[in-house]
């Protein structure tokens, strides 16, 4: 008697996303972006679905997953909506990363935990105004104080800034170390001398509130650097790939999304009593849009699976993260012209996914960063 297959953890955890993507998120995307502020209400129902804990171990109230179902998870999430993926990738990934890694077994159950179950939001602060690549900039110092830290400077674009409960942030603790005198903290909302402005007015992913944060002689315990001194920027290596792979995960989302729009509306819309889709010239958009999320794809998923086998693959996930997040912006905008004046209307998604793809550029080092990495790695510099 033959064996009917059971399904993989992948493709349950791909099933799950996709239909609670399809029920939960595709009919209200277009309500939270033009509600242009954070949906508490959707951030509720992920948590509930177990999604914040899907990297962490089940000893902390994770679900003891990997970073391929990570990023299977992220990638429907984008499909339904980019500002909703953001940030949930940013509670999942580098806004308990440190905390997890490096945090103690207090901070565990006060902060990650919760975190974990969605009653605490997540926030990481990296960038300046002078210092965003340029990490050896970092301006923002955190000086010891007797049984304190002293943390005095600024952050911007810091992704979930305005509803965060906490927030792990690089500091500078030496200067003249570079890079090697800069560490991680663990700061907390309430913390006196902390300040968070109004959130920024964004083009796209306008449901993920993105804002600057400012500190004051903020006084912290000597436990809230996350790791040993000076190891902050090879803490961050460790997690680059992921935070890379994870993004180009995001870039494939939207990118499926434009496609499965365009494929559908190409196979609606007449024009000279034909279907636009037997012309083609659309018919090549359809078939370029469908070859390059599939070389995004097996991108995607190699280098995912090669961190998952204790890989550190840099190159690779550069190169994912490079690739699709310009084939996402290369089809939300292929997506424009099948729509053509109808996509100028917000009446239609593929407008949203226009300016959300935009998004998918910067996080995780710009498009000529990582061209310049790739290069690198390749032997040429």
């Amino acid at each position: 008697m033959n064996k009917i297959p059971r399904p993989t953890p992948e493709e349950m955890i791909r099933k799950s996303f996709a239909r609670f993507t399809d029920e939960e998120i595709i009919p209200k995307a277009r309500e939270m972006d033009e509600a242009d502020q954070f949906p508490r209400w959707m951030f509720d129902k992920i948590a509930k679905t177990g999604a914040f804990g899907i990297r962490y171990p089940r000893s902390v109230g994770g679900a003891g997953g990997n970073t391929t179902q990570f990023c299977i998870m992220v990638e429907e999430l984008a499909r339904g909506s980019m500002s909703v993926a953001a940030f949930t990738a940013m509670q999942c990934l580098m806004g308990t990363n440190f905390l997890f890694e490096y945090g103690t077994p207090e901070q565990h159950e006060r902060l990650l935990k919760p975190a974990i179950r969605g009653e605490k939001v997540a926030s990481f602060a990296l960038t300046e105004a002078d210092a965003a690549t340029d990490l050896a900039n970092v301006k923002t110092t955190a000086r010891p104080d007797a049984e304190e830290w002293v943390i005095s400077g600024s952050k911007t674009w810091i992704t979930n800034a305005p509803v965060a409960d906490f927030f792990t942030v690089l500091c500078q603790t030496d200067k003249n170390k570079g890079l090697r005198g800069l560490d991680f903290f663990l700061i907390e909302r309430d913390t006196p001398g902390l300040y968070v402005s109004k959130k920024f007015d964004k083009l796209g992913t306008r449901a993920t509130e993105i804002s600057e944060l400012a500190f004051t002689d903020v006084r912290i315990p000597h436990e809230n650097r996350l790791g040993k001194e000076g190891q902050g920027v090879g803490n961050l290596m460790r997690i680059l790939s992921v935070i890379r792979v994870m993004t180009a995960a995001l870039s494939l989302g939207l990118a499926r999304a434009a496609y499965d729009q365009s494929a559908r509306y190409a196979m609606e819309r007449t024009q000279f009593k034909k279907h636009i889709g037997s012309f083609q010239l659309i018919q090549q958009k359809i078939a370029n849009m469908a070859t390059e999320i599939w070389a995004s794809h097996l991108m995607t998923y190699t280098t995912a699976e090669m961190i998952d086998q204790g890989q550190r693959p840099l190159k690779e996930a550069s190169m994912a993260k490079y690739y699709a997040s310009e084939v996402a912006c290369r089809c939300a905008d292929e997506a424009t012209r099948i729509f053509g004046a109808y996509s100028y209307s917000m009446e239609y998604d593929v407008q949203r996914y226009y300016r959300d793809c935009r998004f998918l550029l910067f996080g995780g080092g710009t498009s000529e960063i990582l061209q310049t990495i790739i290069s690198r790695e390749c032997g040429v510099s």
